[in-house]
């Protein structure tokens, strides 16, 4: 005996009372299901040569403080800038940051100021919109608390070994407490941009480095951004000292990977 659907017709069986052979396949359908199964195929062996794409990219022996920020913040987008670096578009904000910086020290006429290389020229990172923003900024940096003081030395450049790594950079501004063997140093990084992202473990960098460099206690160098549109001194009281660096910086990761494209596949209709 055989049971029916109410709904269904007469003749067709429910699914599960009796086994049944499926109909065979149309001359049209099974050139769709053969279509399918090329895609399929087709998608298996880009995503296994996605796979296979990936690489690890040696890290350079030298960094400038710009890099080890990024390869801090971001290990495997570091790795493909340096797999595949691209050319940068002329940046007219770049170029206007770093005649904001040439303003601050050619205020301090009696400092003499290194001779920069291109890329060492400070302002890169700068959000500055067009000339009006140059001048609303050089107006609020008039308003700082370090509008009138001296800086004991501006751009000053500096080699650091860490995490065996050479990191090379310059420090916008040092302004200096007291004298002798008392005397306290402030390292200075200015901030043009609108909001408050800048990552302490620059200053702790810098304060390191010039430490080291000069013979100085480290707990007689401090460190801090000033952003200037604002005015707003942002201070870093527990930046860590040369252990912590060295333990931050070699923490267990990866090595950092870049993603190879996979190639197109014809048959995939790419």
């Amino acid at each position: 005996e055989v049971a029916f659907t109410e709904a269904g017709p007469p003749g067709r069986p429910r699914l599960g009372e009796r086994d049944f052979e499926p109909e065979p396949l149309t001359p049209e359908e099974s050139r769709v299901v053969a279509s399918w199964d090329r895609d399929l195929d087709a998608l298996t062996g880009e995503l296994r040569r996605a796979r296979q794409g990936v690489t690890d990219v040696p890290l350079p022996t030298a960094l400038t403080a710009s890099q080890l920020l990024h390869l801090a913040a971001d290990p495997d987008g570091f790795a493909r800038e340096l797999a595949r670096p691209m050319p940068r578009p002329p940046q007219p904000a770049a170029r206007r940051g770093t005649r904001f910086h040439a303003w601050v020290e050619t205020r301090f006429e009696e400092l003499t100021l290194p001779m920069l290389e291109p890329e060492e020229l400070p302002g890169g990172d700068a959000e500055i919109a067009d000339e009006r923003d140059l001048e609303a900024l050089k107006a609020a940096f008039e308003r700082t608390e370090y509008a009138h003081r001296t800086p004991h030395r501006v751009e000053a450049p500096f080699q650091l070994a860490v995490a065996g790594r050479v990191v090379r950079g310059r420090i916008d501004a040092v302004y200096k407490e007291g004298g002798g063997d008392t005397a306290t140093y402030e390292i200075v990084d200015w901030k043009t941009n609108r909001s408050r992202t800048a990552d302490p473990l620059q200053l702790a960098v810098y304060r390191l480095a010039w430490a080291e460099q000069h013979g100085i206690p480290l707990e007689r160098v401090t460190a801090a951004f000033v952003y200037v549109r604002t005015g707003e001194v942002v201070r870093h009281d527990d930046l860590p000292g040369r252990a912590e660096l060295e333990r931050l910086l070699q923490e267990p990761r990866p090595e950092p990977q870049c993603d190879e494209p996979p190639e197109r596949d014809a048959a995939a209709g790419r």
